[in-house]
């Protein structure tokens, strides 16, 4: 499913076309990065760029150990994110204040990768990044795709996955916003489906809003 939203109407920037894919756990997204990076679109992980964010030493290392004390760090002095996680997803003020120290820095770090990308001539960079209007990082891309999939799919996708079903519901929680960003969105990327209907569904979206406007 495709749609004339918002961001079809923003100006390209360059000659490089932005993608926003987002998607909530268990719906595919990622999946739909890599079909998306084998068709030649560059990736850009806003989760590794979140890891760099606050990797040790760094401006974001040093903002989670001010409000989580150092009992999130591992012996190596790291951020134990296993642990960091357990804490924030149990206590949505504690998650509220990660997002909001990080959540600018990742801005930074994927507009320069964007820019860079820009300099060097790529014709599709996507920003993969379950928070994408979340986090309003969404004004970042020409365009946002979100892959979706029912419930009962998403569920017994993770339970193969080896997550409980409250393991699920907190991690879904955290990612809230579902139904906003389908209303928002350019694309929806159905996947309820095999592998092979994924791929089908995302090289359609490649050849008519990629591919055709070069």
């Amino acid at each position: 499913m495709h749609r004339e939203g918002a961001a079809r109407k923003r100006r390209l920037r360059g000659n490089v076309r932005v993608i926003g894919l987002t998607g909530g756990i268990g719906t595919g997204k990622s999946e739909a990065a890599s079909i998306l990076a084998s068709l030649g679109a560059v990736i850009i992980d806003a989760d590794a760029e979140g890891h760099r964010a606050y990797a040790k030493g760094t401006i974001g290392w040093r903002r989670l150990v001010e409000i989580f004390s150092s009992g999130i760090l591992n012996d190596d002095q790291e951020i134990d994110r296993a642990r960091l996680g357990e804490f924030v997803f149990a206590n949505p003020q504690a998650l509220a204040w990660l997002n909001a120290a990080i959540h600018p820095l990742i801005r930074q770090q994927v507009a320069r990768a964007i820019e860079q990308h820009r300099q060097n001539g790529e014709h599709a960079v996507v920003i993969d990044a379950a928070l994408l209007y979340q986090a309003k990082w969404d004004d970042l891309a020409d365009e946002v795709w979100v892959v979706e999939a029912p419930p009962a799919t998403v569920l017994e996708r993770l339970q193969k996955r080896g997550l409980t079903p409250e393991d699920v519901r907190r991690r879904a929680e955290a990612q809230s916003g579902a139904e906003a960003a389908l209303s928002k969105a350019d694309a929806i990327i159905e996947n309820s489906g095999s592998p092979e209907d994924l791929r089908a569904r995302v090289q359609g979206l490649w050849e008519e809003r990629i591919l055709s406007v070069r």
